[in-house]
């Protein structure tokens, strides 16, 4: 009988981990089309090389933006999950997309934050850090 109860446990913490994923994927690309719709041309998407993991690397004009997505209940609870050990590690995947462009660490970019709420809005903070 316990072990029923834990299986059943675990389903359920699969399923929020499922649903989690999805809800965070569907973040990504309203956001996606969002700078998509502003002239903005996708590079990238969850692009993971060291150390860091990006979500979104986009390219406006000469210029790539870096899209960390975050998204919870309301604006502030999105803001508030970003830590500093996350903006270290986009600095790092950012540092290791910018060694593959021409121009190297002399490429212009910024990182943008897009905070997400569960209503589907929207929010975009543009040089965010």
């Amino acid at each position: 009988m316990r072990l029923q109860e834990t299986d059943q446990g675990q389903l359920r913490r699969k399923d929020r981990g499922m649903r989690a994923w999805q809800s965070g994927q569907a973040a990504e690309d309203a956001v996606a089309r969002l700078y998509e719709r502003t002239g903005h041309t996708v590079a990238a998407r969850r692009w993971r090389k060291g150390g860091g993991e990006l979500d979104l690397v986009f390219r406006t004009g000469d210029t790539v933006v870096f899209t960390e997505v975050k998204k919870s209940r309301d604006f502030a609870s999105a803001a508030a999950s970003l830590s500093e050990r996350q903006i270290l590690r986009l600095r790092m995947g950012a540092a290791a997309f910018l060694a593959t462009e021409p121009k190297g660490e002399l490429t212009e970019c910024r990182f943008d934050v897009a905070l997400v709420n569960a209503h589907g809005e929207i929010h975009i903070h543009e040089n965010a850090f």
